[in-house]
């Protein structure tokens, strides 16, 4: 046979191989909740530690995350505290974005949209005059535990709100009870027990990476695709000390960093929501149920390990 034409095969194929590789990148933006940091302390060194390892890692690996505040974690006996505001500022420095994720973190289930609306102005106060030396603005806001409201009426109220002044939704595509492996490990490291620590950390990743499959999975039987996903992690000790390994297994399963913005420009955004239920979930879950899907399709994914839920006083995911 012709070299000449086993060569221009090879081309070919070679080619194919390529683009079909770049088309098939899967994308993910990080976002991070309850800043300025999650912990069972008021230790402000630990913050700041906490904070600097974080922003350390993201930096390293080029994640432009957006971070959600409630800024009544700032304060102090009712006194703003400047070095918790200076943590929000580092953010910034990084250029990276903040969110408004409510001033006290109440569910939108279990108080009046009236009260709810009340407290998401109450927790832009200080997020909007640190965006004032800014060439950023403050654009999104994310639901604390992710409930939009049991009814139509509750929800709509606030999404009149939130359209009137200018907000864009921040949904969760990726959930998990990253939380609960957080609340074991930092525990572990008040009780200096440094192989508890050790043995929560261990099982973090692969639960994570149970997560990824399940929601790329879901994304599939909805859309037919996997859409760009949106993770939801938050500010605290065991992502401050591991995200790396975090980010290392995203890209490993092939996933390019993207900012929330280019995320949300996925056609599957797009997508009614009508899930009025209890339960903080995923988008991808609300819309599984809303399209009539099984219940079956949300339980594909892994529990935290037990050890780790009695760990950190937790029975119930």
């Amino acid at each position: 046979m012709n070299k000449n034409f086993l060569y221009i095969v090879f081309c070919f194929c070679f080619a194919t191989i390529t683009v079909f590789t770049q088309t098939t990148t899967r994308e993910v933006a990080v976002t991070i909740d309850d800043l300025p940091v999650v912990s069972m302390t008021k230790d402000i060194k630990f913050y700041q530690q906490i904070t600097k390892d974080l922003l350390g890692k993201l930096k390293k690996y080029n994640v432009p995350a957006i971070g959600f505040v409630n800024e009544g974690k700032l304060y102090e006996d009712d006194k703003l505290v400047d070095e918790r505001v200076d943590l929000l500022r580092q953010w910034l420095n990084a250029g990276l974005e903040l969110g408004n994720h409510t001033y006290s973190h109440q569910s939108l289930n279990r108080i009046p949209a009236k009260d709810f609306i009340e407290d998401v102005l109450k927790g832009e106060k200080i997020i909007r005059k640190l965006f004032y030396d800014t060439s950023k603005a403050l654009i999104y806001f994310r639901h604390p535990f992710l409930h939009t409201g049991r009814n139509e009426e509750t929800r709509d109220s606030l999404n009149e709100f939130l359209e009137e002044h200018n907000y864009k939704i921040a949904p969760v595509t990726i959930d998990n009870s990253e939380w609960i492996f957080a609340r074991a490990y930092e525990k572990a490291f008040i009780d200096d027990d440094s192989l508890m620590m050790k043995k929560i950390a261990d099982e973090y990743i692969p639960y994570m990476v149970s997560k990824f499959e399940h929601f790329e999975f879901v994304s599939r039987e909805l859309f037919g695709y996997e859409i760009k996903q949106v993770l939801l992690i938050h500010a605290n000790k065991i992502n401050a000390d591991h995200f790396d390994k975090l980010a290392e297994m995203m890209i490993k399963r092939g996933y390019k960093f993207i900012p929330l913005k280019e995320a949300l420009e996925d056609k599957a955004y797009n997508s009614a929501d009508s899930f009025f239920g209890a339960g903080g979930i995923s988008w991808l879950h609300r819309l599984a149920l809303t399209a009539g899907k099984s219940k079956d399709i949300c339980k594909t994914d892994l529990p935290a390990p037990d050890f780790v839920k009695k760990y950190a006083g937790v029975e119930n995911e």
